[in-house]
């Protein structure tokens, strides 16, 4: 339930927010609350999913029509979708395909709500090492899903791209990606990019140098570069603020340490930008396969302006902090300055 590349564990809708996760018995919960009231409507669904596998979350979004849509349960699975039967109902469709191309073997399902209300469906194609980006689009009008494109991003049966994605105030969808060559994840590299502003019709770079689809390892923007081996996490998470400038946050170990560190990406004056928070003091490794016991978390970013300054906030989990919910700050991106606070007193475990 509370891996960082969920998309999403809450959204909210027309003054009544929602919520879904796994019961202690693998069934997923759907919910519903007045923001500002404590008490929740809950209703268990009659769809489970494989809880002991942390690729397997829940994802939801809400329409523009305020209809709830949920993905769920994926790992090289097919599709597992459905929506509620009416507008803010907490009764679902049985399973249903959407537009039943390439649905037989779904990774990182995510929804983003475009301002006209539509839907967009990210999800990876295929498997670790070899993977391509898929994106459908929902139109409340039609109240029906088309595909938009069979692949974004390309691996070229060669790698697969792992990516994060936000949508900024205005509406353009950001992407950022690390490459991965094979099922070992120490073998992650790079650090990518790309936009969209017409809700993902066409991609572009940070420049405005239009891309041809599909994006491959040779024509991506290359925002940092990472080799191998450096203990470069995948799935993240990267935010835009009100002006649309992406910040992305991973962390990796610089070359000759052997201490993996927050880091943040991020663009100024048209250039890109990296920030080892270094404060870390714990060595680990990533080589290897499947699920892995880390003692951090993936970083969560935000950010935001304060006048002319660019502010950020990374949330994150540390072992060295006795596994407290802590944040980072830097109140002026512009100067590599970060302070840590802990939000809470006690641990919470592997969150």
């Amino acid at each position: 339930n509370t891996v960082v590349f969920r998309k999403n564990s809450l959204v909210s809708f027309n003054g009544i927010q929602y919520i879904s996760y796994y019961d202690n018995e693998s069934f997923v919960v759907v919910g519903k609350r007045k923001i500002g009231s404590k008490k929740w409507e809950l209703k268990r669904t009659i769809f489970k999913g494989k809880t002991s596998d942390a690729h397997n979350t829940i994802s939801m979004m809400i329409d523009g029509d305020g209809y709830l849509h949920l993905s769920w349960d994926h790992h090289g699975n097919p599709l597992r979708y459905c929506k509620s039967i009416a507008p803010g109902s907490l009764n679902f469709t049985e399973k249903i395909p959407m537009t039943g191309s390439l649905e037989t073997n779904v990774t990182y399902p995510e929804f983003h709500r475009l301002p006209n209300g539509n839907l967009l469906f990210l999800f990876r194609d295929g498997q670790s090492g070899q993977g391509n980006l898929v994106i459908n689009q929902y139109d409340i009008v039609t109240k029906s899903w088309k595909q938009l494109h069979r692949n974004v991003i390309d691996g070229e049966r060669k790698r697969n791209a792992y990516w994060q994605a936000c949508m900024d105030t205005k509406g353009t969808i950001h992407i950022s990606w690390v490459w991965r060559e094979s099922a070992d994840v120490s073998s992650n590299h790079d650090i990518c990019y790309a936009q969209s502003a017409n809700g993902g019709v066409t991609w572009q770079k940070s420049t405005g140098e239009n891309y041809s689809l599909p994006i491959n390892a040779a024509t991506a923007e290359y925002v940092a570069a990472i080799p191998q081996k450096s203990e470069l996490i995948n799935q993240t998470s990267m935010y835009a603020d009100a002006n649309g400038s992406p910040i992305i946050a991973s962390y990796w170990r610089e070359k000759g340490d052997s201490i993996p560190q927050y880091h943040v990406v991020f663009q100024f004056d048209g250039k890109w930008q990296t920030q080892n928070l270094s404060f870390r003091k714990t060595p680990f490794s990533l080589s290897g396969t499947g699920s892995k016991r880390i003692p951090i978390s993936r970083p969560q970013i935000v950010s935001w302006k304060r006048g002319k300054r660019t502010c950020a906030a990374v949330i994150f989990r540390d072992e060295e902090r006795g596994s407290k919910v802590s944040v980072v700050i830097n109140k002026n991106l512009r100067k590599n300055v970060w302070t840590i606070k802990d939000l809470t007193e006690s641990s919470v475990g592997f969150w």
